[in-house]
């Protein structure tokens, strides 16, 4: 079932930046996407567009068969229920819990506290936290405070999740153990589309890669490698 699906999609900025040219793309429920290319070459406008951060300047973007470049404003957080997104630096409250972090993302569409507390539990339980639930985010590595940044993308039961260079501030073993974060959350059925630089991940856990270089997809590979023109 197809739950991307981008048709002639080009991108211009109003500084003249011309960041995506003329993509066709298909993904399909339940892949594993890697998005790779050399910086500036229009991953990050690509991975906005579908959680529509970014508007195209040309073409349509349909998520589960809606076109969400005719969405009203008013509509975009109902669609951003349905799509996780986990950034690199986190963006963790400092103030709050692990718990409360994960919470909020409930709270602001006001769930019953008794299916909050059940739900957060549930994915701190995916990514082996619960033990933290009570600690702060500077109480937590480096690794842990990313797996609750998962948590909160993944609360809301969402159909996919973007990882936005997710291993990108965390060393070798740490990135490994997101990655079988990430790897859980795929295999229960949500579609992961991860930018990423990282070259040993993408070559070491086969999956999809889809190479972007000048606004363009030059490479899509089942099972493919880290790979492009520097």
């Amino acid at each position: 079932m197809r739950i991307i699906e981008m048709n002639n999609v080009s991108k211009t900025y109003s500084n003249g930046v011309n960041a995506l040219n003329n993509i066709d793309i298909l993904i399909e429920k339940g892949e594993f996407v890697y998005v790779v290319g050399p910086s500036g070459a229009g991953k990050s406008t690509f991975i906005k567009m579908i959680y529509r951060e970014e508007l195209p300047s040309s073409g349509s973007i349909h998520i589960q068969g809606s076109d969400i470049t005719k969405l009203k404003s008013k509509h975009v957080p109902y669609l951003r229920r349905k799509i996780g997104v986990v950034f690199q630096d986190f963006k963790l409250l400092p103030k709050l819990s692990v718990y409360e972090n994960i919470a909020f993302a409930l709270e602001v569409i006001e769930e019953p506290r008794h299916i909050i507390r059940k739900r957060v539990m549930e994915v701190l339980d995916i990514v082996k936290l619960k033990s933290k639930a009570r600690f702060l985010p500077d109480e937590l590595s480096g690794g842990e405070q990313q797996r609750v940044s998962i948590a909160r993308a993944i609360v809301n039961d969402p159909r996919v999740l973007i990882a936005d260079e997710p291993t990108g501030n965390l060393d070798p073993d740490t990135s490994w153990e997101v990655m079988e974060t990430l790897e859980t959350i795929n295999r229960s059925g949500t579609t992961v589309i991860m930018a990423t630089h990282n070259r040993e991940i993408v070559n070491t856990i086969k999956r999809r890669v889809i190479v972007i270089e000048s606004g363009r997809i030059v490479r899509d590979e089942l099972r493919g490698s880290y790979s492009y023109e520097r």
